[in-house]
């Protein structure tokens, strides 16, 4: 049976505002996807979730993003290589820097939102990133869509597909823009199927009903889903339940 990683995004609040339970979360998941500040998250907020995560023994990634707070990284943005390169820096150096305060460390790194999607099919931008990851720590893997523009610019890195328990899939394999209805699933025991099917038969059912090949090492639920807690908890069971081991890629 395979191995199979459970993966959040967490840390998501700034400031009083609030997005998530992620202490329930981390009882969970085998790793957690930490905002370092563009996209969501502040300080106090990073060092109360890697310290959560350090205490159950979940693994901690770094979760980059555009410098987008008021659109929560989905707006896609234009930037410069060298500019994204090193941004995606800043935001690892910010988040390792508080793990470490906490007796963790940045494990990996997943990027958010409209940066993830934009270097699954952009190789400049892809690129960008991979140089980020390389100059801080070239045995940081990053977490991505199976067939990303990642894996060809890599080199010397590791690369780590991952899938989505509860997003929809166009019949390419890849995810269903957010501004499409149905875009996001939010029923327990659907996500829970997906996730099975996902994990061991290694395909997901598209929107237009074809089966699609999807072979992946980490499953995601999406902290900011409404009722993430209660589907993260439905995933986990039912891999449990089909004999899938679950441990963290990292």
């Amino acid at each position: 049976m395979p191995v199979i990683d459970i993966n959040a995004d967490l840390g998501e609040g700034f400031g009083v505002w609030e997005l998530g339970d992620d202490l329930a979360l981390l009882d969970v998941i085998t790793s957690a996807n930490v905002a370092c500040g563009f996209h969501a998250g502040d300080p106090l907020i990073m060092r109360r979730v890697c310290a959560g995560a350090v205490e159950r023994g979940v693994t901690i990634g770094a979760q980059v993003s555009y410098r987008d707070l008021a659109g929560f990284g989905r707006r896609e943005m234009d930037v410069a290589a060298p500019e994204l390169t090193a941004e995606i820096l800043y935001q690892l150096a910010a988040l390792d820097g508080i793990a470490r305060a906490e007796d963790g460390r940045v494990a990996y790194v997943k990027p958010h939102g409209a940066l993830y999607n934009r270097i699954v099919r952009d190789p400049v931008q892809a690129r960008a990133v991979a140089d980020a990851v390389r100059a801080y720590d070239p045995a940081l893997p990053i977490l991505t869509l199976p067939g990303s523009a990642v894996y060809k610019v890599a080199e010397g890195l590791t690369v780590v597909a991952e899938c989505f328990a509860d997003r929809a899939y166009t019949p390419e394999g890849r995810l269903v823009s957010r501004r499409e209805p149905g875009a996001v699933v939010h029923d327990p025991d659907a996500v829970a199927e997906r996730a099975v099917r996902m994990a061991v038969a290694g395909t997901v059912v598209a929107v237009d009903g074809a089966e699609v090949p999807l072979k992946a090492r980490s499953v995601c639920v999406h902290g900011d889903t409404p009722g993430a807690v209660e589907l993260a908890r439905a995933v986990r069971a039912a891999l449990a339940g089909a004999g899938v081991t679950l441990e963290s890629f990292a």
